[in-house]
């Protein structure tokens, strides 16, 4: 199928409501906008509002209180003007009381001018207001003569003339030398002064003329206080006042003196204009003091009524400011304030409602642009599914006709170019899977399994793979895992080897001599080791000062590492091996609260290390340590990577400690679950059980290299083998033959030898085998045992040299150490071990019946070949629809490889229809019991096993093949051990039971 065709991607499908759905959310954005400016309009014109409104408000309180103030300053002026008036009045009253007392009542009177000018001028201060005093005497026609001769002077007007007749005369008698000037003048000449005269003794009280011009040209009234010769009671009647009365006791006011000295000593007198009116008439009220206000001023006015003791006269006094009130500044600040909090408040609201217009707009952007995203993921996925497809389909053509043309009689050098080409075929597919990973784990679409899985085994598998390119390198590869791991755990394997042979592969790739260590403890027992003997960490790389001291120690330790070769990490050390060990020994309980189990993996390499400066990106994808590793070593960078998001996802850590051109450590932990074997029969599991033959044997390994002696014994544990370590030959003889005190007390004597290549001492003149017989003849030992050679490489010459009995190839494990013992030793494997070793995809698939689904021809030729060479017979189908006309039950089919993506009916529906027809057969075999169907087959209902062969590894994951009914799956192109594993559980009767 090709990578373009089929209907357009969701994301294509999806733009056009996508921009219709950007259209109308910048619609809707328009309108918002509009919306919220003429919400900003109308805040800003009603905090405008607000403002005109508080400045009135404070404004007319201002004027309140200006009209207040003014109110109190002018009632103030007027009460002292009454008051100052009244006191004055008092004083004429008693210059009055002093005349009828003193002219009246004395004979002859006791009263004359010089003596009234003389008293009034000395008690002036008394009458400050008054201008000057005169008494006028009534005279009547008839005394008029008597009354001229005693004074001797007539009675003249106010204009100096002879007084004409009248009933009546007021002539002055007496009279302040201020205004002696009217002395002999009738006040009853004027009209005005006879009108005040009369009132004055008709009513008793003082009475006020006009306001009219003094002689100091101010402003001022006469008050006239009438005399009488008797006192009469308040209630007396008009004529009896009038008969009572002797004369008339004048004084002249100066009302505009009387004002001035008053505001004079009153505070804020800049401030007011006071006028003082006379509105007897109110038509035409007289000013008394002050001046006439312009018209058309707008300050305000204050009028108040002024009660001088006379009733008929009307007085008031009119207060104004005499500037403009100003307008308060708290009339300004205070709104101008209020305006600022309310364009503020206004402003946090536009804020907030702005922020969470656009934090609503942005999260609609982020919901559009997440949609796109996984649109874009999902397109991503398939376009990934796709290509992975498209490459990995004719890449099975290729690894698997390459794979049957080596099954063919080939000269060796097309076998070579043929193995050339499968193995940079098998380098590709590897890449392929790396790069989806990485895809998968950006799109957090990586799960993990959890299923049983022996760690010892999968380590096996590990030292398996790189053992040829170890041998080819000459380097040490060994494994040990501790005995207080659990041998069988729940987890996933798959990830976990991942993992492993990340690191493994790197350190092969970059170690050119020396080891490579891989162990595996617990992370109880590992942190107590290195706290236990943690060497001191100074400056430096790795705990060393300076180069000469990291050469001196690596020659001291140089016999303490596996190879003898130095490490990175000082803590890898034969002393915290030890403790480790020791904590073995001891059975040293785990100590744990739940079922978990954490273990921690490190990977020890001798190779040229990672420089500094590139040490901080090693876990950075597609990142290398430099350029020219890239050139050197190749690879792509995204191992580690990858390794480090599957620790994480297991809960754990790793780290390293690296050191130019000394080496490595790569250290993990990993959360994993303890397994009972009851829990093995609920979870299909792989397990390599070892051979038991061998327990109850013992050997005595000669190593001088103490951590390469531990990791043998550990395998031969593994076998039920007991084994003692002698450093040299001559010391396993010596243990051999009992010299020293040296025996073998604790096992029974050993029936092999096994010696380190290394360890050979080179003062070995004479064999071996001869020293040993020879030990045989003299009864140091009863048996003689097979002398075996532990070297990285097996040949005749190797043999011949040495003269030993067998050798065995490094790196060991247990499966090739146990093939190896069995024909060293010459032991007979048990039937029950060989049939478990006989299980093989020949003998899974001899003469079973497979049908092949796949619309590539290619890969139909692939599949038929690789099965047919196992013995099965084939049988291939182009599309799904064969596929069912030849599923119709009854068929003869075992097992059924269906491909997913195929035209017309894709490897899903087709799986669906054929689970429905075998449901449907099994009820009509259950329904009808008289059927000639045995029991037999009645019990054992139809159910074909059907496997997804597909080279989509994204798509095709378990899950997904299990919901249409399918059984499992295979990634194309498959190999021998892959589809071992997916076909032993349905064709083998041991598993299947």
């Amino acid at each position: 199928m090709g990578v373009g065709g089929g209907e357009p991607p969701p994301a294509a499908a999806a733009e056009a409501p996508a921009e219709e759905a950007a259209k109308a959310g910048k619609g809707r954005w328009r309108v918002k906008v509009k919306l919220t400016r003429l919400l900003v309009l109308l805040w800003t014109v009603a905090g405008v509002a607000l403002w005109v409104m508080l400045h009135l408000r404070f404004r007319r309180a201002a004027l309140r209180k200006a009209e207040e103030g003014l109110v109190s300053m002018c009632e103030e002026r007027a009460r002292m003007l009454q008051d100052q008036f009244a006191v004055s009045v008092n004083h004429v009253h008693a210059l009055a009381i002093l005349v009828a007392t003193f002219h009246y009542e004395k004979h002859p009177p006791a009263l004359d001018q010089d003596t009234f000018a003389d008293y009034t001028a000395r008690t002036s201060f008394e009458r400050p207001l008054l201008s000057g005093v005169a008494y006028a005497q009534r005279v009547v026609h008839a005394d008029r003569e008597s009354f001229e001769r005693r004074q001797g002077w007539i009675i003249k007007t106010m204009k100096h003339e002879p007084s004409p007749v009248q009933d009546e005369y007021a002539p002055v008698i007496y009279s302040q030398e201020t205004v002696s000037y009217i002395e002999g003048l009738d006040m009853m000449s004027g009209e005005e002064d006879r009108e005040n005269i009369l009132r004055s003794r008709a009513t008793g009280k003082a009475v006020l003329t006009s306001p009219f011009r003094l002689m100091s040209n101010h402003l001022g009234v006469v008050l006239t206080f009438p005399v009488y010769l008797v006192d009469l009671p308040p209630d007396a009647k008009v004529e009896d006042r009038v008969a009572a009365t002797a004369g008339y006791l004048g004084g002249a006011f100066d009302v505009e003196s009387l004002v001035e000295n008053l505001l004079r000593q009153l505070a804020g007198n800049q401030e007011l204009v006071v006028n003082v009116y006379d509105v007897t008439n109110h038509s035409d009220p007289l000013l008394m003091y002050g001046s006439e206000v312009p018209l058309g001023n707008p300050s305000p006015s204050h009028i108040c009524m002024l009660d001088f003791g006379d009733p008929f006269r009307k007085h008031h006094m009119i207060c104004r400011y005499r500037n403009k009130p100003q307008c308060p500044w708290s009339a300004i600040s205070t709104p101008s304030g209020v305006f600022v909090i309310w364009m503020l408040v206004g402003y946090i609201m536009y804020a907030a409602w702005s922020r969470y217009d656009n934090v609503k707009e942005d999260c609609r952007k982020m919901e559009e642009l997440k949609k796109r995203a996984e649109a874009a993921d999902i397109a991503k996925s398939q376009f990934l599914a796709t290509v992975s497809h498209e490459i990995r389909t004719p890449m099975n053509g290729v690894l698997g006709m390459l794979d049957m043309l080596l099954d063919t009689d080939l000269k060796s050098t097309q076998r070579d170019y043929a193995q050339t080409a499968q193995v940079c075929g098998k380098t590709l597919i590897s890449l392929i899977n790396e790069v989806l990973d990485r895809a998968k784990i950006e799109a957090g679409k990586l799960d993990l399994e959890s299923v049983p899985f022996d760690l010892r085994s999968i380590l096996d598998d590990v030292i398996s793979l790189f053992s040829s390119k170890s041998r080819e390198k000459g380097i040490e590869l060994a494994v040990y895992v501790s005995e207080r791991v659990p041998e069988i755990l729940l987890g996933d394997p798959g990830r976990f080897r991942q993992i492993i042979t990340n690191l493994v592969g790197n350190s092969i790739k970059f170690t050119e001599r020396g080891h490579i260590f891989v162990q595996v403890h617990l992370a109880d027992h590992s942190n107590l080791a290195t706290e236990a003997k943690l060497e001191p960490v100074a400056n430096g790389v790795n705990g060393h000062k300076d180069e000469p001291s990291a050469i001196s120690t690596s020659m001291s330790h140089s016999l303490n590492t596996l190879s003898g070769f130095e490490a990175a990490d000082s803590r890898n050390n034969w002393e915290n091996f030890k403790h480790l060990l020791s904590y073995e020994t001891n059975e040293m309980p785990y100590e744990s609260d739940s079922d978990k189990v954490t273990l921690v993996v490190s990977v020890e390499d001798t190779g040229v290390g990672i420089p500094l400066h590139a040490q901080g990106r090693v876990f950075t994808p597609f990142m290398q340590a430099d350029s020219s590793t890239s050139r050197n070593y190749g690879g792509t960078g995204i191992g580690l990577s990858i390794s480090k998001c599957l620790v994480e996802l297991m809960g754990g850590q790793i780290n390293f400690v690296s050191r130019p051109h000394v080496g490595s450590t790569f250290t993990f932990t990993a959360v994993l679950q303890r397994c009972d074997r009851s829990v093995i029969s609920d979870k299909p599991v792989v397990l390599h059980p070892l051979p038991s033959s061998f327990k109850g044997l013992s050997a005595l390994l000669v190593d001088k290299r103490p951590v390469r002696a531990t990791v043998t014994k550990y395998h031969l544990q593994r076998l039920g083998i007991a084994s003692e370590v002698a450093g040299t030959i001559e010391l396993a003889l010596g243990v051999l033959s009992g010299r020293n005190g040296s025996s073998l007390t604790s096992m029974k004597p050993p029936c092999m030898l096994l010696v380190e290549s290394d360890s050979w001492g080179s003062k070995m003149d004479v064999s071996l085998h001869s020293r040993l017989l020879q030990m045989k003849q003299n009864g140091c030992t009863h048996v003689l045992p097979k002398v075996i050679l532990l070297a990285a490489a097996e040949s005749d010459k190797l043999k011949t040299q040495y003269a030993v009995d067998y050798i065995i190839t490094k790196p060991l494990k247990a499966s090739t150490l146990a093939a190896c013992l069995f024909q060293a030793l010459g032991i007979t494997q048990s039937s029950n071990e060989k049939r478990d070793g006989s299980i093989s995809l020949h003998g899974l698939l001899l003469g079973r019946n497979i049908l092949v689904v796949d619309d590539n021809k290619v890969n139909l030729r692939v599949a038929a070949g690789t099965l047919k060479k196992f013995g099965a017979k084939v049988e291939c189908v182009e599309s799904g629809k064969d596929a069912l006309a030849l599923l119709q039950v009854p068929h003869k089919f075992d097992l059924c490889l269906m491909d997913i993506q195929m035209p017309e009916m894709d490897g899903f529906e087709a799986t669906r229809q054929i689970r429905a027809m075998e449901a449907k057969a099994n009820e009509q075999a259950d329904a009808d019991p008289d059927s000639g169907t045995d029991s037999m087959a009645k019990a054992a209902k139809w159910h074909l096993p059907i496997l997804a062969m597909t080279a989509d590894v994204i798509q095709a994951t378990y899950e997904e093949c299990t919901k249409c009914g399918m059984d499992g799956y295979v990634s194309k192109p498959f190999e021998e051990k892959q589809l071992f594993k997916a076909v032993q559980k349905f064709l083998d009767p041991s598993m299947s039971s």
